[in-house]
């Protein structure tokens, strides 16, 4: 019988081969639990192997992946200018940005194989992604990791960076999109109403008033855009499997122009989970306190001067809209079909979509203590 491995290593080592690989690929096996691209841990042959991250990119997701590709670029070349300049505040800090391989007949670094787009890049070495936080230490190192980021990006003209998904975490949007496919679900019938489902329904009635409120603070000119990593959950941030300090970002699919509370938010909904976002003990899904203070004090320390007052002013409001946006998000999924994320049983992104509205309820539940956190953080 033929192992999965060997069957894997046959089927994708042709693809892996084209990119400009230091040594014949020698194994290849499934990485991380995306719930939108294909990704695979490649290794090359030799004494010292070398380990690489091939991507297969969801075109559904991202239809113009060249300028996906020329996005991460751009990150990485800014990324290694500042790591070489005399005055960079990094200080001799390890951070990484994961750089493009490309492929040698065409110096493109993506490839097109039978009208599927892959990629390849360097893998991060001696470091490891989490799941679910357990320490508040670890917490403070997503925060850090995150205003690395941003600090590190602060630098690059948004307007230079390509909109590779129009209307991503623009809440108003969602929320239309949202209507108009509960809308085409009843029309069709398809709709199969139950407890759960008119429960999210009603959740998302009551706090519609929710979904402009930041853009409507970037029309006024309180908020401004900036590049951002666009979905910078914990399992994005890499810690240093030696001192446990965040060294990079990854999934830099999202980078592109945005406000940081989009950021900011997602990473708080992340982390301050303690139940992961595929629990299905929902009544027991809480935000927790800890690890929000841990998070943002990580962040404001190490993305310096770059948040404004008026920044401050809105960060509540941002961790506990991308909790609610998230659960629409999920929910028009189930409406649709399951046609964006990737399921795994019936009514898969419903219970994901429950897991986020019961997170934003006891957001709401700790407003006070939340908003006293920032405060202190402010001064």
């Amino acid at each position: 019988m033929v192992s999965p491995s060997a069957t894997l290593l046959e089927a994708l080592s042709p693809i892996a081969s084209r990119f400009a690989l230091p040594a014949p690929v020698v194994e290849i096996s499934p990485l991380g639990r995306g719930n939108v691209n294909d990704t695979y841990l490649v290794v090359t042959a030799g004494k010292e192997a070398q380990r690489f991250v091939l991507q297969k990119i969801n075109q559904r997701v991202f239809p113009r992946c060249d300028l996906v590709m020329q996005n991460i670029q751009q990150l990485v070349e800014h990324g290694e200018l500042l790591a070489k300049s005399p005055n960079s505040w990094l200080h001799g800090e390890r951070w990484q940005v994961p750089r493009t391989v490309a492929v040698p007949e065409n110096g493109q670094t993506w490839l097109e194989v039978e009208g599927e787009t892959w990629r390849l890049l360097t893998f991060v070495e001696k470091a490891h992604s989490l799941e679910i936080l357990s320490t508040p230490v670890q917490a403070r190192e997503i925060g850090r990791g995150l205003g690395l980021f941003h600090r590190l990006v602060s630098g690059m003209p948004a307007a230079e960076l390509h909109d590779t998904l129009p209307g991503f975490h623009i809440t108003p949007l969602y929320l239309q999109n949202f209507k108009s496919s509960l809308a085409q679900a009843r029309s069709s019938q398809a709709l199969q109403a139950n407890q759960e489902l008119e429960a999210c329904l009603a959740f998302v009635a009551e706090r519609e008033q929710l979904a402009p409120v930041l853009e409507a603070a970037r029309e006024r000119g309180e908020l401004r855009q900036r590049p951002i990593h666009g979905d910078p959950k914990i399992n994005n941030v890499m810690l240093c499997s030696e001192s446990g300090c965040a060294i990079a970002l990854v999934d830099l699919d999202t980078v592109k122009p945005g406000l940081l509370h989009y950021d900011i938010g997602d990473c708080c909904r992340s982390a301050c989970n303690p139940l992961g976002e595929e629990t299905r003990d929902f009544s027991s899904v809480v935000f927790d306190l800890e690890r929000c203070e841990a998070i943002l004090e990580g962040y404001c320390g190490a993305v310096g001067d770059t948040l404004s007052a008026q920044d401050f002013n809105y960060i509540y409001t941002a961790i506990r809209l991308i909790s609610f946006e998230l659960g629409l998000r999920f929910l028009t999924d189930h409406l649709a079909g399951n046609t964006y994320f990737k399921v795994s049983r019936p009514g898969h992104n419903l219970d994901r979509a429950r897991v986020q509205f019961q997170l934003t309820k006891s957001i709401e539940s700790q407003q006070i203590q939340i908003e006293a956190i920032i405060e202190k953080l402010r001064r």
